[in-house]
């Protein structure tokens, strides 16, 4: 993730509060110079850098110790809620038309991945909304622009509006808007052309688009690893445009993150979405709130949550915590289970969302590779369907046979074995409501990380229990 040199940047300025019973204003003052070179060094935007940290140093030096917080952690809880004021404080939703269509016009460079989240959000909203999009081929300078579009449109069964690449964008975007009238498409998502840099041209194209459509938002896309000029181009969209929101792409990469701290704040135009990887489910609302827990190494436990919940069926979630509370999980579930975790993304970046997690030692050396899921794989489907359904089945012999059907060893495939049965017994705790597992304490602590993955897991139980009334 983007933010990983920050994020230990921060927690080291911050990890030496902890240690101290009692903060002092030199503390402070040490604890804020340090915060300003991390973020500095992240390509964060000097004046941004300049506000942030003299607020945080104004509410330090005169802070109030909340009960069972101690004077670091009331230092870390100001230093996440200013954060979380400087990358927009709420979720800002899309603007939507009263009547249809909804008209989402998506500017910026070339290469930001205008396109590619043209088509993650058509995807978003078919998905979240049950909408009815129609993506226009505006980008006619690029004729791969195009085919790609129309190449997403296919594997989404959404429909794609182009007119090759000789009529001129407007007069596409003024056809476009015409059948999605006729066709009653409840979004209509514009893909325009780019630059390698901002000149006349291009703008007076976006100009004639905006005017033709008054489109409800006009999302400038922003290449997270262009730095501190995606904020100076960010700011030059707006001046001439006045966009409506951000899309910060690209965010999975070995970047700075910079961008992400001071587009805000330089523009006034909220962040709307974040990209963070190829597929094109790999689209996230973004929630300043959890965005500032990530930095300072706390987790997100609610995208975490959300993106179980969105991953996973309700029926079989159910039927599994069943299994789970009888004892009943077997290979059939475990390989299930395995699909389901990777489809939710890279497993070191879903582990890093638990609070908590950041403070174990080693954790940003944990890489999983696909292909050790794969072996485990094998070695499931080199079981027998009884073995599979009854894992006590397994004795040594079987285990040899298991081994070289999958091309492993028996070591690895005891290994294997063993680990399935650990996180049965695991699973099987939790279903009954018994928190007392080991590796729960460390996963949660006590002060702001632990109140944050508490809250997380009450809201979760929550929304739960409201599901269950309304099935009732």
């Amino acid at each position: 993730m983007a933010f990983e040199s920050l994020t230990e940047r921060l927690q080291q300025a911050m990890g030496k509060l902890r240690k101290k019973g009692k903060v002092s204003e030199a503390d402070v003052k040490e604890m804020m110079r340090e915060i300003r070179l991390a973020l500095l060094e992240a390509d964060v935007n000097l004046q941004v850098v300049k506000d942030f940290t003299k607020r945080v140093r104004e509410r330090a030096v005169g802070a109030e110790v909340l009960e069972n917080l101690s004077p670091a952690q009331q230092i870390v809880k100001i230093v996440d809620e200013e954060l979380t004021i400087t990358l927009g404080s709420e979720t800002a939703e899309l603007n939507k038309s009263p009547k249809i269509p909804t008209v989402i016009m998506m500017a910026g460079l070339q290469g930001a991945g205008k396109t590619t989240f043209t088509g993650k959000l058509a995807n978003y909203l078919k998905k979240n909304e049950n909408a009815r999009p129609l993506l226009i081929a505006g980008d006619v300078y690029r004729p791969a622009a195009i085919d790609q579009l129309k190449v997403l449109g296919q594997q989404l069964d959404v429909p794609v509006f182009d007119m090759g690449t000789e009529v001129s964008p407007v007069e596409i975007v003024r056809q476009g808007m015409e059948l999605a009238r006729e066709k009653k498409n409840d979004y209509v998502l514009i893909d325009t052309a780019g630059r390698l840099h901002i000149d006349e041209t291009l703008m007076d194209e976006l100009k004639q688009i905006k005017e033709l459509t008054q489109p409800n938002e006009i999302l400038l896309v922003v290449d997270a690893m262009t730095g501190q000029d995606a904020v100076n181009v960010a700011d030059s969209f707006n001046q001439q445009l006045g966009i409506t929101g951000v899309v910060i792409t690209k965010l999975d990469g070995d970047t700075r993150g910079g961008a992400a701290l001071s587009i805000r704040s330089v523009t006034g135009a909220p962040i709307k979405f974040i990209g963070s990887g190829e597929k094109l489910t790999d689209l996230e609302v973004f929630h300043p709130d959890r965005m500032a827990s990530r930095i300072l190494g706390m987790g997100d436990m609610l995208t975490l949550i959300e993106k179980a919940q969105q991953d996973y069926d309700e029926k079989k979630a159910e039927e599994l915590a069943q299994k789970m509370r009888e004892n009943s999980f077997d290979f059939n579930d475990f390989i299930e289970q395995l699909d389901q975790v990777m489809g939710m993304g890279p497993l070191e970046d879903l582990i890093k969302m638990i609070p908590g997690m950041n403070q174990v030692p080693g954790i940003e050396n944990v890489k999983v590779d696909p292909k050790d899921v794969e072996r485990k794989k094998a070695m499931v489907y080199s079981m027998t369907p009884a073995e599979r359904a009854n894992p006590d089945l397994l004795n040594p012999s079987r285990r040899r046979r298991i081994a070289a059907g999958s091309g492993n060893s028996v070591v690895e495939v005891n290994r294997m074995i063993k680990q399935f049965k650990e996180s049965r017994k695991m699973m099987q705790q939790m279903s009954k409501g018994d928190m007392n597992i080991p590796g729960m304490d460390q996963m949660f602590g006590s002060g702001v990380k632990g109140k944050l993955g508490k809250m997380a897991m009450n809201r979760m139980i929550k929304k739960n229990k409201k599901k269950k009334k309304k099935r009732k």
